[in-house]
C-alpha cells in the first residue's frame, strides 16, 4: 500500500485556505498513484480551542464534502481530524473517508487537559478497526499517543496505526521516542503525521512526521520545518512473516478496556 503525509503550515482558523493548499500540492501528483494520505490533526484550522467559529458538521460540513470529492477524485483514502458539531457537544474527530464515499469517524479518546482541551470538546471511546484494501487500521489523534493502553494491539487486530497531530516543538522529542515504540510493542507499522508552522496561540511546530515499520525502523521522515509531501510504500507480507516468526503477541496481557 502506498502511504503519503502531508506535513504543512496550517493557516489558522482558515478552512478555504487550507483546503486550497491540499488541492494546490495534489495537483502535481499523479492521479492513482497514492492509497492513503494522511493529514494533520485539525487540518483545516488548527489546534483551535474555539471551536464554536470552526465546528461543522458531521455529514453536511463543506470541508469533509470536499474531501469526499478529492478522495473519489485521487482514488486515494483521506484521514485527518476536524472540529465536529454534534448534538450540541464538539468533538475532536478523526476522520477516514474512503473512494466510494465512505467515512469512518474516530473521536479523540485524550483530551489535553493542559491545554483546556477537555473544557471545549468532548471524548471519544471508539477505536475499532477500519478496513481498507485489506489492511486493518487503526487511527487516534495526538495526545492519544501517551497512552499505550488504548493503542494495544489485541490479537494483532490492526496492521497499521496512525497518529494525526499539532505536536508542538516543546515537546517533540517525546514525539520521537513513542512513535517507534508504539510500532515495536504492537509489532505494527505506526505513522505519526504533524504539522509545521506557529498556530494562533504562538506555539511553534517544527513537524518530525514519520512512518515507523514493525521493528520502530524509521522507513519515511521530514526535515524539520518542512512543509512537503512525501509517499512510502509498505508492505503487508513483510508483516506478516515477522509476527509469524516473532509472535511476541501471544504472550501479552490480556484484559478489558471496558
Amino acid at each position: 500500500m502506498k502511504v503519503a503525509l502531508f506535513q504543512y503550515d496550517i493557516a489558522w482558523r482558515n478552512p478555504l485556505a487550507n483546503l486550497q493548499k491540499l488541492e494546490e500540492k495534489l495537483a502535481g501528483e499523479e492521479k492513482n498513484a497514492v492509497d492513503l494520505l494522511i493529514l494533520p490533526e485539525m487540518f483545516n484550522t488548527g489546534f483551535c480551542m474555539d471551536p464554536e467559529g470552526i465546528a461543522e458538521s458531521a455529514d453536511k460540513g463543506d470541508t469533509l464534502q470536499k474531501i469526499k470529492q478529492i478522495s473519489k477524485e485521487y482514488d486515494m483514502a483521506i484521514c485527518g481530524s476536524l472540529a465536529i458539531e454534534e448534538q450540541g457537544r464538539f468533538y475532536n474527530r478523526g476522520f477516514f473517508v474512503s473512494p466510494d464515499g465512505t467515512v469512518s469517524f474516530r473521536d479523540k479518546k485524550h483530551l489535553f487537559s493542559i491545554g483546556k482541551e477537555a473544557e471545549s470538546y468532548a471524548a471519544g471511546n471508539s477505536n475499532e478497526v477500519i478496513n481498507y484494501k485489506g489492511w486493518n487500521i487503526r487511527l487516534l489523534v495526538c495526545y492519544d499517543l501517551r497512552f499505550p493502553v488504548w493503542s494495544r494491539n489485541k490479537e494483532n487486530e490492526y496492521d497499521l496505526l496512525i497518529y494525526v497531530a499539532n505536536w508542538p516543538t516543546a515537546r517533540i522529542s517525546s514525539w520521537d521516542i513513542l512513535l517507534p515504540a508504539r510500532a515495536v510493542e504492537n509489532e505494527a507499522y505506526v505513522c505519526g503525521c504533524n504539522r509545521v508552522g506557529e498556530d494562533g496561540m504562538g506555539f511553534a511546530h517544527e513537524g518530525h512526521s514519520a512512518l515507523y515499520d514493525y521493528k520502530g525502523k524509521r522507513l519515511l521522515d521530514f526535515e524539520p520545518n518542512q512543509e512537503a509531501l512525501k509517499t512510502i510504500e509498505i508492505d503487508k507480507e513483510g508483516l506478516d512473516r515477522f509476527r509469524a516468526k516473532f509472535p511476541a503477541y501471544k504472550d501479552a496481557d490480556a484484559f478489558s478496556l471496558r
